[in-house]
C-alpha cells in the first residue's frame, strides 16, 4: 500500500463508502442477503459509532480519497481485568487492497486505541477457514487456544 494510507476514526460523511465494505464483510462470512443486516442492524451499528454512551467504535483505512478497510471494536468488562478489555469484532479490507498492509495498519490502530483507553489486551476471532487472515494474525498476536461456542436464538 502506498504511503498515503491513513487509518482514522469513521465520520458520518463516510457512510456511502463504509457501507460497501460492511456489505463485503458480511458477504465474506455468508451473511449476504440477511434482511436484518441490510436494515435495522446495519443502521443501529452505524448509529452506535457516533453515540458517546456506546462502547462500540469504528476505524476506516483511507487511501487517496477511497476507503479500503474497516475495523469495529468495543470495550467490555471482564472478570479477569479491572480495566475494560478490547474486542476487535469486525475487520475487513477491500479485495483490491488485500495484501498491502491495510489489515495490519487497522489492527495497529486498534492496539493504539486500546492502550490509550488503558485496556490490558485486544482479542478477536476469525473463522477456521480464513487462512489468509490467520497468516497475518499469527504475526501480530498469539493464538489463545480457546474454541468459541454459541447458541443462536
Amino acid at each position: 500500500m502506498s504511503a498515503s494510507l491513513l487509518v482514522r476514526p469513521v465520520t458520518r460523511s463516510d457512510y456511502a463508502q463504509w457501507l460497501p465494505l460492511w456489505d463485503g464483510y458480511n458477504a465474506f462470512y455468508g451473511r449476504a442477503g440477511d434482511t436484518a443486516l441490510e436494515g435495522d442492524i446495519t443502521q443501529m451499528t452505524w448509529a452506535r459509532f457516533f453515540d458517546a454512551y456506546e462502547p462500540v467504535h469504528a476505524l476506516v483505512a483511507e487511501s487517496g480519497d477511497r476507503l479500503v478497510g474497516l475495523a469495529h471494536y468495543l470495550f467490555h468488562r471482564s472478570t479477569t481485568a479491572i480495566a475494560p478489555v478490547c474486542y476487535l469484532q469486525d475487520l475487513f479490507t477491500d479485495g483490491a487492497a488485500r495484501g498491502q498492509g491495510v489489515g495490519g495498519a487497522l489492527i495497529g490502530e486498534v492496539y493504539a486505541c486500546a492502550r490509550k483507553a488503558g485496556s490490558p489486551r485486544v482479542y478477536w476471532q476469525t473463522h477456521e477457514t480464513n487462512r489468509t487472515a490467520q497468516a497475518l494474525y499469527d504475526k501480530l498476536a498469539e493464538r489463545s487456544g480457546f474454541i468459541v461456542y454459541r447458541k443462536v436464538f
